[in-house]
């Protein structure tokens, strides 16, 4: 649905620089900036983030209450990982430069970079992209509903959640301790899925407009 927009308007605005608006800062190699309708307000019903990732690095597990994703490698390469609410698995989809997963809204999903120097941009159908982080379910959930709800010992579920911050975002930690910051990912117990792709010699050709109409 199109936005009540005055065009006419002198505080109406077309372009925007999406560097100078960090959603999140790790350090210089791992970052996320934000665009969405309150940073351009002409946006309809779309917005992006814009991300930056080293080898090893995660996009912690979420979901977007409000909005289907769409992940598009531009440099690097990523997996981008999403729970299928239908089938109850995991599913891997490794991308590299022009590649895209689909994340459908409200999927429980997380992308992890396996090189370094790598960079998504996740396209967003809503004006701005909701957010419900693995982390802050972690901290957040009282630890005496964990406990009954799932039949765990408390004070184990409060240890085992001490080291979780609040709104991660990209782990693991910079002051991670335990040796996991370099050690690659294993992906052997879930289903992984590599893109098929047709190669370029058979895809069809384009066929510019005005000679699909030609007589």
């Amino acid at each position: 649905m199109a936005l009540n927009i005055d065009y006419t308007s002198p505080s109406t605005e077309y372009t925007f620089d999406v560097n100078k608006n960090p959603l999140f800062i790790k350090d210089h190699h791992n970052y996320i900036n934000i665009l969405g309708v309150k940073q351009l307000n002409t946006l309809d019903n779309v917005s992006l983030l814009d991300i930056f990732l080293s080898s090893n690095n995660v996009v912690e597990p979420h979901y977007h209450q409000n909005a289907a994703e769409l992940v598009y490698c531009i440099s690097g390469a990523a997996i981008v990982s999403m729970l299928n609410p239908y089938t109850k698995q995991i599913n891997n989809y490794s991308i590299t430069p022009g590649q895209v997963a689909n994340v459908p809204q409200a999927w429980w999903h997380y992308e992890v970079a396996t090189v370094d120097n790598t960079h998504l941009l996740a396209i967003f159908n809503a004006p701005t992209p909701d957010v419900i982080l693995g982390s802050d379910i972690l901290k957040f959930t009282p630890s005496n509903i964990v406990s009954q709800t799932y039949c765990m010992d408390e004070n184990q579920w409060k240890q085992a959640v001490a080291s979780v911050k609040p709104t991660t975002y990209i782990g693991p930690y910079t002051d991670c301790n335990r040796g996991m910051r370099n050690r690659p990912i294993d992906y052997s117990n879930q289903y992984f899925h590599q893109q098929q792709f047709v190669p370029q010699s058979q895809q069809i050709p384009y066929i510019p407009q005005y000679q699909q109409y030609r007589r």
